[in-house]
């Protein structure tokens, strides 16, 4: 059973998600908004080729009225959505302790390698870092290359848990469920 750790709240009096900090070259990292949507929509649809506009709303009303809209960030320039990142403080599942975790980020393909989302990262990690968490994680496919590559820019590494999965599909239904439980390896 997985459990979110809770966060401090914002203070009330905290700037408003739109007064991100200005780079000089015009780029603005700050807090995902509502109106967002459909830059993000458009962001995502042109890296994977998939359009989710119901998962991107949804997602962005979690965060937005929730109490950390700070861990799902956009990069901004010009009024348009160049990227984004999100995170979430995870605890104790299967032992780990309290840990910072990046579960999705997306750059413009015309914007790669001008260091958007290294920026993104870096705030992140210093938002995830003032929630008391001393280790961030990520889960990527193995022929992800780019972000595998990007990743591991930043000194990310082979950590110590293995992600497992079953192909429900190829498990009987009704069967499955009445059936005894496999033994373990070794018992008797």
């Amino acid at each position: 059973m997985s459990s979110n750790r809770r966060l401090p709240h914002r203070r009330e009096n905290s700037r408003p998600a739109s007064s991100g900090e200005l780079t000089p070259d015009g780029l603005r990292l700050r807090p995902v908004e509502l109106a967002d949507v459909a830059g993000i929509v458009d962001l995502d649809h042109r890296n994977t080729g998939v359009s989710k506009p119901a998962y991107w709303r949804e997602l962005c009303q979690r965060y937005v009225q929730g109490p950390h809209p700070e861990l799902f960030l956009v990069a901004e320039r010009d009024g348009a959505i160049e990227g984004l990142i999100i995170g979430e403080v995870r605890a104790w599942e299967f032992g780990s302790e309290p840990c910072g975790w990046v579960f999705a980020i997306q750059v413009r393909r015309e914007s790669r390698v001008r260091h958007i989302g290294t920026r993104l990262f870096n705030a992140i990690a210093a938002r995830l870092r003032q929630a008391g968490v001393v280790k961030v994680r990520t889960m990527l496919r193995r022929d992800d290359q780019l972000n595998m590559s990007f990743f591991r820019s930043l000194g990310m590494m082979a950590g110590p848990f293995i992600q497992l999965e079953l192909d429900l599909d190829e498990v009987a239904g009704d069967e499955a469920a009445e059936a005894e439980p496999p033994r373990q390896a070794g018992a008797r």
